[in-house]
């Protein structure tokens, strides 16, 4: 065997484990933010029944904004606490590309681009997609975004993770 022969062997032996680390780290990279996404999730519907209160951060009361920071606080990612500024942070999405953990943003007051709602996606079906926030007549709860009160008051989404 030539020494360039076995040069070229360790060269494609080299890069092929390197590869392989590569892929490895990605895969897990993508399994760790499934996760987290999960976490995300799970810990918002941990919150299901708490009363609304505005400004409250508890299991007593909270209000949409709070179900958000608390839920993204869970796995060691900050947002701001007000819903106006969490719709600023992120990548944005478009309704047809929303995914589970996906923030999604509303204008429930007269202005009608002005963000005063926010919830969490939890579940994409073909021809819904669900989401939880905290209403202000139910307390945290599960809605569905196609519904005519929230596609009327929609304004965007963006993607934490």
């Amino acid at each position: 065997m030539h020494i360039n022969s076995a040069v070229k062997i360790r060269c494609y032996l080299l890069m092929f484990g390197l590869s392989l680390i590569l892929l490895g780290s990605c895969s897990s990279a993508r399994k760790m933010r499934q996760q987290n996404i999960q976490q995300v999730v799970d810990t918002a519907k941990s919150f299901q029944g708490t009363p609304y209160r505005y400004g409250g951060s508890s299991r007593a009361g909270m209000d949409c904004s709070a179900l958000v920071y608390l839920s993204f606080r869970s796995v060691g990612v900050t947002l701001p606490r007000v819903s106006a500024d969490q719709s600023r942070i992120g990548k944005r999405v478009s309704r047809r590309k929303l995914k589970k953990g996906d923030v999604v943003f509303f204008a429930t007051g007269k202005r009608r681009r002005r963000v005063t709602h926010a919830g969490i996606v939890t579940e994409k079906r073909p021809g819904r997609t669900y989401f939880i926030h905290a209403s202000t007549s139910l307390g945290v709860t599960e809605d569905h975004i196609q519904s005519k009160y929230w596609s009327r008051r929609w304004v965007r989404a963006r993607r934490i993770f």
